[in-house]
């Protein structure tokens, strides 16, 4: 029951029927016509630019398409005012019943409430995570590993189908670093010193590898050149790494649908078949691209490539995807395997990538705008850094990996539940500190236990009520007298339940999964309000010596724990139903 969604239906109804009755022309586009929160909570329940976008369109003044829309809505018994405001907004107040019809829809419904149906099935790739398997994952990975899972959560709750996918990068130069890496932990298992030479990979983590190639090899691998070994201990140690890439997304709830490889790109004619299908179109060209801005000619020197024409899909330069060594560009079997995804006809892409690739953004864009025919949207969101913060400090790096903090050292030290609910309290492309101390102390100024703290205090009013003999199952509390629910402190509540639909709706429009984490905290924020304010008013406590008036006051309270509820389980975090 999206509340914001009917009163807009019931707005365009009413537009339509000035159409008919010739008060507005015929021809409008109502597509912008919205009807939301008002900025200032005094001015209403809710406003409709109406008037606004189709004043100019309609060529009338807006204040006349104003009051004529708002005579038409006060027919309907729901909305009690509806006054003009400003250069045109229509404010509107709603019947007290039609919040309190609210509270029953959320308990009738449980965690279905608010799930929308905006995605009509249509299918979405959501691409995340994808860190080469060259060591563990790191904190920056996490965020990244969090924002792509709940996000496809939130699309899952939205109404699309949803697949969550790895792109292993196993077939560029940092596989056989790897191999390098590796084979010195094998010698170091035959109890021979280690080469850790500049530009191999220093952490503890490969010493179980070496350990395992050992007992796999023995010692047939020692005093081998490359030729010999290289291939066979890339493979096994990239495995290796895989396994425990699995092991700790699992650590922090994470569960891919598949796992594609970039190897696999390479020997099988798709990289190819991508870039002639690009030819067929006239998008792939010998030339010669401009210098890179900013750097001096003497460090540039002008090659012909094999290009791209990105620019024909909204791209800034040309890019290479050929060498004039005949080797691919890095963009080549990126080309090649968003191709491949366009091929299995999903609807929409998403890409979750760090910071760095900011670059890559226009060019993927063009690329599969150009393989779909522009069919495919793809969305791609960039991660910002996470900093690390301990008693004042930054936080030190990690022993075990040898040059950053791992995501088991965040998960083993904060929890999963935790980790993944701060970072999504700061939108995806914005840095976002997380200070240890902080995300674990028991404060308001912590959004992950204000909004836990929410969900026990909901659990705890149960548990009190049913000791003192009171039916809370929620088929009697949805059908408790919800009449009595009827100070402004209450309804205030209410309309922020309201708010839940259309929040998932907005969010997964927008992919940001963010913003339902905003949300739980501000409901939480409205229900530690209308408790305390039970400390002084004892009318508003939810335990009252009427049975039916406690079942009222507590329908309420219920409500707010399933759409708490829901909005964690989106979130990927396990609700807590007592606070120790």
């Amino acid at each position: 029951m999206n509340l914001f969604a009917d009163i807009r239906a019931t707005v365009l109804d009413a537009l339509t029927q000035m159409q008919a009755e010739g008060t507005l022309p015929d021809g409008l586009d109502f597509a912008s016509v919205a009807v939301e929160p008002p900025r200032d909570a005094a001015h209403g329940d809710m406003a409709t630019n109406a008037a606004m976008v189709l004043a100019k369109p309609a060529r009338l003044q807006t204040r006349a398409i104003a009051e004529a829309l708002a005579a038409k809505l006060l027919a309907d018994p729901r909305i009690t005012a509806a006054d003009v405001a400003g250069p045109g907004f229509l404010n509107l107040r709603l019947a007290q019943d039609v919040w309190q019809a609210l509270v029953k829809a959320a308990l009738v419904q449980g965690t279905e409430f608010g799930r929308a149906d905006v995605g009509k099935g249509q299918t979405v790739n959501v691409e995340f995570v994808s860190a080469n398997p060259t060591g563990p994952m790191h904190v920056g990975h996490v965020r990244g590993a969090v924002v792509g899972d709940a996000l496809a959560n939130l699309l899952a709750f939205a109404g699309w189908k949803v697949t969550r996918e790895y792109y292993i990068n196993d077939g560029g130069a940092q596989v056989d670093v790897l191999a390098r890496s590796a084979y010195e932990r094998y010698r170091e298992a035959h109890g021979l010193e280690p080469e850790i030479r500049e530009g191999l990979y220093p952490g503890d983590y490969l010493i179980p590898v070496g350990e395992a190639l050992k007992e796999k090899y023995g010692d047939t691998l020692l005093d081998k050149g490359e030729q010999v070994w290289l291939a066979d201990v890339r493979e096994f140690a990239t495995q290796m790494m895989m396994a425990r890439i699995r092991e700790d997304l699992a650590a922090l709830g994470v569960e891919m649908d598949l796992y594609s490889s970039e190897k696999a790109l390479y020997g099988t004619g798709k990289i190819e078949a991508a870039i002639q299908t690009l030819k067929d179109m006239d998008l792939i060209y010998e030339g010669v691209l401009e210098p890179p801005k900013g750097k001096e000619p003497e460090d540039w020197e002008p090659r012909v490539q094999t290009l791209f024409r990105s620019t024909a899909h909204g791209d800034d330069v040309d890019r290479p995807v050929q060498k004039s060594d005949g080797s691919w560009t890095y963009f080549a079997p990126d080309i090649a395997y968003h191709f491949d995804k366009v091929q299995r006809g999903y609807d929409q892409l998403i890409d979750i990538f760090g910071a760095d690739h900011g670059g890559y953004v226009k060019r993927m864009k063009a690329a599969v705008s150009a393989l779909s025919g522009g069919r495919v949207g793809l969305d791609i969101k960039l991660i910002q850094l996470v900093k690390l913060w301990k008693n004042g400090e930054p936080f030190k790096m990690s022993k075990r990996a040898g040059t950053f903090v791992t995501l088991r050292d965040v998960v083993e030290m904060a929890g999963a539940d935790v980790t993944r609910f701060i970072m999504l309290t700061r939108k995806n492309d914005v840095a976002l500190d997380f200070d240890f101390d902080k995300v674990l102390e028991q404060s308001k100024d912590n959004p992950v236990f204000y909004v836990q703290y929410a969900n026990a205090r909901v659990n705890s009013i149960l548990r009190k009520a049913r000791e003192a003999g009171v039916d809370v199952s929620d088929a009697t509390l949805a059908a408790a007298d919800l009449s009595k629910l009827d100070h402004a402190a209450e309804i205030a509540v209410a309309k922020k339940i309201a708010e839940w639909p259309r929040l998932v709706e907005i969010a997964a429009r927008g992919n940001e999964p963010h913003r339902v984490a905003f949300y739980l905290y501000e409901l939480a924020s409205d229900l530690h309000g209308l408790w305390n304010r039970g400390n002084d008013d004892v009318s508003l406590r939810f335990l009252q010596d009427d049975t039916a008036t406690s079942q009222a006051k507590i329908a309420l309270v219920r409500a707010v724990g399933v759409v708490i509820c829901s909005g964690l389980g989106i979130l990927g975090v396990t609700p807590v139903e007592e606070m120790r």
